[in-house]
């Protein structure tokens, strides 16, 4: 186990200490959700994308103790990052790529960055205990932790993932004051459960859009749906599905394993589902969501794009996971980041995200913060 304690074990005066680990079992579940109250991806989450295998990330977990309590905690990841994973597809990004075919590390930094590659936000957690003007010292300490790390690591790149506007608002002087540079990151969509039917839905859509839906909704006649908790049956399957949405995606980044689809649901039982969507007895797409009481998050949907189409399957999914949130009282559907024309057109409002980022080298992260435009994920909108 890694344990990094950037300053000495407190005296009497109950001065912080970082520790860094490499798992968070060594952490705890009550510990680490002491920090991250109301959160849906909390300790079993991130448990569940530890043990998936994905990639070539190495997990970390920051956490700093003041009188023998965690009092702020936050995930990070290291890894090799292409500096072209949020470009826009045309000439720059296919440029790009022909280069990489002789120099495999071109435009490829060392990356150590503060929040988790598979969860939707990055989310500083602090002790409830902890009081609001306590907050930016400990958010200052963090990242002493995270930049030491960092150093230690041979990541000359460090990034802060998905900082939601208004915590990015609340923050932002900390992370200026340190260098970081902000770039646009993927918005994340949702749509408040404030309605208790889906006709009254219904009837806050546009009548073109109200139109389309109800002609769409017509392939529930054809189309089986089967709400599940084990897909060990169809698991492979799945992960066909999963490929072939991730290969028709522009933006790539994280490459999920069968481990983590059947380790969210075997971490989060209780607290996640799979919906299976078949044509007669072919599954033609699979959508994988978390929740708590209140929340679901669609973390990702797969279809087979050439025989899924045709039976409307995004939408029939979309009206599946409205009728579950209305069915459990839950009062908040958020699904995800990236297509978001549909989701605007369905209701969804948009949270903007921000993404920090520096580079250890003055001259390198002047250049990055000129170009760093071209590869804002804000143009996904």
């Amino acid at each position: 186990m890694l344990k990094l304690a950037y300053r000495q074990f407190p005296a009497e005066d109950g001065e912080p200490v970082a520790q860094v680990y490499d798992t968070i079992r060594a952490i705890g579940r009550e510990a680490w959700n002491a920090c991250h109250r109301g959160q849906v991806e909390d300790y079993d989450c991130l448990l569940a994308i530890e043990d998936a295998g994905i990639g070539e990330f190495d997990w970390r977990y920051i956490t700093i103790v003041e009188d023998g309590r965690i009092s702020a905690a936050m995930p990070a990841f290291l890894c090799p990052y292409p500096l072209d994973t949020t470009l826009e597809e045309g000439l720059p990004r296919r440029l790009i790529r022909r280069v990489r075919r002789h120099l495999s590390d071109f435009l490829v930094l060392r990356l150590a960055c503060l929040g988790s590659p598979c969860t939707e936000n990055g989310v500083i957690g602090f002790h409830a205990e902890v009081p609001e003007e306590r907050r930016e010292a400990l958010l200052g300490e963090l990242l002493d932790a995270f930049e030491s790390l960092a150093a230690q690591e041979g990541c000359a790149l460090m990034g802060i993932k998905d900082i939601p506007a208004p915590v990015a608002l609340e923050f932002g002087t900390v992370f200026s004051e340190r260098r970081y540079a902000a770039i646009g990151g993927l918005p994340s969509a949702w749509l408040d459960i404030d309605f208790r039917t889906i006709d009254e839905y219904m009837a806050r859509l546009s009548a073109g859009t109200r139109k389309d839906m109800r002609r769409k909704m017509k392939s529930f006649d054809v189309v089986r749906v089967e709400i599940r908790t084990d897909v060990g049956d169809v698991l492979a399957r799945i992960m066909a599905l999963y490929h072939d949405t991730r290969n028709r995606s522009e933006w790539q980044f994280e490459e999920l394993t069968s481990a983590y689809f059947d380790g969210i649901l075997t971490h989060m039982r209780g607290r996640s589902f799979c919906v299976l969507y078949f044509v007669e007895d072919e599954l033609l797409a699979a959508n994988l969501i978390v929740h708590d009481d209140g929340v679901a998050i669609d973390k990702f949907f797969c279809m087979d794009g050439e025989q899924g189409r045709p039976h409307n399957l995004y939408f029939l999914s979309w009206f599946t996971n409205l009728r579950y949130c209305l069915d459990h009282g839950l009062c908040r559907y958020q699904s995800g980041q990236a297509y978001y024309e549909n989701k605007v057109r369905l209701g969804s409002q948009l949270t903007a995200n921000t993404m920090f980022f520096r580079h250890r080298n003055p001259l390198l992260q002047a250049l990055l913060r000129l170009i760093s435009p071209l590869f804002s994920g804000e143009q996904a909108k």
